[in-house]
């Protein structure tokens, strides 16, 4: 594997703020697929697609026993616009201070433009039922990948 600070097979544990005010916990996760998609900020062209694809195909992960969970360091109130602005049926978690991105070491040093500076490198991650790392996408291309990762699901599970 790459960046990733955790490796296949291997249980994760995390907390994070949920735009709804409650904790996403992986410990009440457990049983389900969790799939967790780092993502650098709301409001932006490639985060909207994602956020919208996976949308899109909320019914059938939750048909999958999945839980799908966008991630950025963006705050609650600008996950609430976004949710509502685009009509989202995932689940923002806010992780302001990065803890959590750089627990998973999606917070990296990028470069745009010959400036250098500090942002989420877009990855997903899948959560098996028992809460240890199935599957890696490290920097995600947006288009199709929700439909991707529904399918690592379905493969998983026998292809119902």
């Amino acid at each position: 594997m790459g960046y990733l600070k955790y490796n296949i097979g291997e249980n994760v544990d995390f907390e994070i703020n949920e735009t709804n005010g409650e904790k996403i916990k992986s410990k009440d996760l457990k049983g389900k697929w969790v799939v967790l998609y780092f993502y650098p900020k709301d409001n932006t062209p490639g985060c909207t697609v994602e956020a919208k694809d996976f949308t899109l195909l909320i019914d059938e992960f939750k048909k999958y026993n999945a839980e799908v969970i966008g991630i950025s360091p963006d705050n609650i109130d600008k996950h609430k616009k976004f949710i509502e602005k685009h009509d989202l049926k995932v689940k923002l978690g806010s992780d302001e201070n990065k803890e959590l991105l750089e627990k998973f070491g999606v917070w990296q040093m990028k470069k745009m433009f010959g400036k250098e500076y500090y942002g989420v490198v877009r990855t997903t991650v899948l959560i098996d039922p028992e809460g240890k790392i199935n599957y890696v996408w490290e920097k995600v291309k947006v288009k199709g990948h929700a439909e991707e990762v529904l399918n690592k699901i379905k493969e998983n599970i026998g292809g119902k």
